[in-house]
């Protein structure tokens, strides 16, 4: 009886913790009109595009005859690209976009997170924006998108800038907790209303050589945006599409191309950079010591640098 009696109890003080943790990280999707004052200021815009309110930023001069287009990679949003463009706005017509899935943007209608779907979306957000041809930038599933529209609509792209970009079967030394949590689909229940901060500013630091540049409003962006209706559903969807169906589709790409790698990047080593170097005649690499996976975010000064000396040659 006492033993019956003391696993009864410690079974009670289990579900009271479970209870309590659950209270305390208590994080049901949130509308997109309760983000919009904190993550869509001016000069940030929404664009009916493909069925969705796709949040995007237009800036820097309309006469330049080959905008950038910024794309950003998974679980992040346009603002992964602040620093950059700080730097190239003056001089550049400088287009980002919330993905279909991510940021302010949301879920896509037909669930279709391939990376097909998406280049078919970058090309409709530049027809929205009068844009023919531009140069595209990407991160890590940016970085596939970005090189996915150049193999399948090669006349829109004059340029590639490679950032850390996703593409060949993983290789990955660490992966952000927050991704293998939600590739788990017994926890999905749970972790549609629940999302501790201490998850994603783990998940965030671990994509950064130096977790010490993880601020708190760094946190909070990735926290809030990830909590935008739709999103850790559609977050879910995308990992299981997967990119490899396509790597070998990489050799196809004849546009001047810039690889640029953090050489401390755990989830898509350095070692990749020379994949692309390989199969896309004439590109260039370059790789930052001390920089991790979003190396743009995390020292967009050094990073951009290389990006301007590209696009004036």
């Amino acid at each position: 009886m006492r033993i019956r009696k003391f696993f009864g109890l410690a079974v009670l003080a289990l579900l009271g913790l479970a209870g309590v943790w659950v209270a305390t990280n208590w994080a049901p999707d949130r509308p997109v009109a309760s983000l919009k004052a904190r993550w869509a200021p001016a000069p940030s815009q929404f664009v009916p595009i493909a069925g969705m309110d796709v949040h995007l930023r237009d800036e820097g001069p309309r006469d330049d005859p080959l905008p950038i287009v910024l794309v950003h990679g998974t679980s992040a949003s346009l603002h992964t690209w602040d620093g950059w463009v700080e730097a190239l706005a003056g001089q550049h017509r400088v287009i980002r976009v919330d993905l279909p899935g991510f940021g302010l943007t949301g879920p896509s209608p037909d669930g279709d997170y391939s990376l097909p779907a998406y280049a078919r979306f970058i090309v409709q957000v530049m027809d929205q924006l009068g844009v023919q041809q531009a140069v595209l930038a990407g991160n890590s599933l940016g970085g596939a998108v970005a090189w996915k529209t150049a193999v399948d609509h090669p006349a829109r792209v004059g340029k590639l800038v490679l950032v850390d970009a996703a593409g060949y079967p993983m290789a990955a030394q660490s992966i952000p907790l927050g991704f293998r949590l939600a590739s788990m689909p017994a926890l999905a229940p749970l972790l549609r209303n629940v999302l501790p901060r201490g998850l994603v500013a783990s998940s965030v630091r671990n994509v950064y050589a130096d977790p010490d540049k993880v601020t708190p409003a760094l946190i909070d962006r990735y926290l809030e945006l990830s909590l935008r209706e739709g999103n850790r559903e559609a977050l879910r969807a995308r990992l299981q599409a997967g990119n490899e169906a396509f790597t070998a589709q990489i050799a196809q790409i004849r546009q001047p191309t810039l690889v640029l790698w953090g050489a401390q990047d755990r989830l898509i080593p350095p070692s990749q950079a020379q994949h692309f170097a390989r199969d896309i005649q004439g590109s260039q690499v370059q790789v930052f010591e001390g920089l991790g996976h979003v190396p743009h975010e995390e020292d967009p000064a050094r990073t951009v640098a290389a990006v301007q000396a590209f696009l004036g040659q």
